[in-house]
């Protein structure tokens, strides 16, 4: 759910928008920081391979819409603002300097 808000926050009309990889390289990008935020860490190579699974699990359930979305509503600019974000209070900050 998080991540549909953060794209719309992301969501701006405009003529030349991110293309299909920008879009899913934003989405895995978006999953880290999540991740990250939440205290998500791995010590053990079987606690990594979990993280990674759940992971896959959040970008596979939101990829189509989030990709989607990205493309038709969201400028590029937004989406290399948000790449280059550490965190996702960067993230949201990529929507306020308009």
């Amino acid at each position: 759910m998080r991540l549909v808000a953060i794209a719309c926050l992301l969501a701006a009309a405009c003529s030349k928008g991110p293309s299909e990889e920008q879009c899913k390289t934003l989405l895995d990008h978006l999953v880290d920081l999540e991740f990250k935020k939440a205290g998500a860490g791995a010590t053990t190579e079987a606690m990594k391979s979990e993280l990674a699974k759940q992971k896959q699990a959040v970008t596979d359930a939101k990829a189509v819409e989030f990709v989607e979305t990205c493309e038709k509503k969201t400028s590029k600019d937004r989406v290399e603002c948000a790449l280059n974000a550490s965190d996702i209070d960067g993230v949201a900050k990529c929507d306020e300097s308009k």
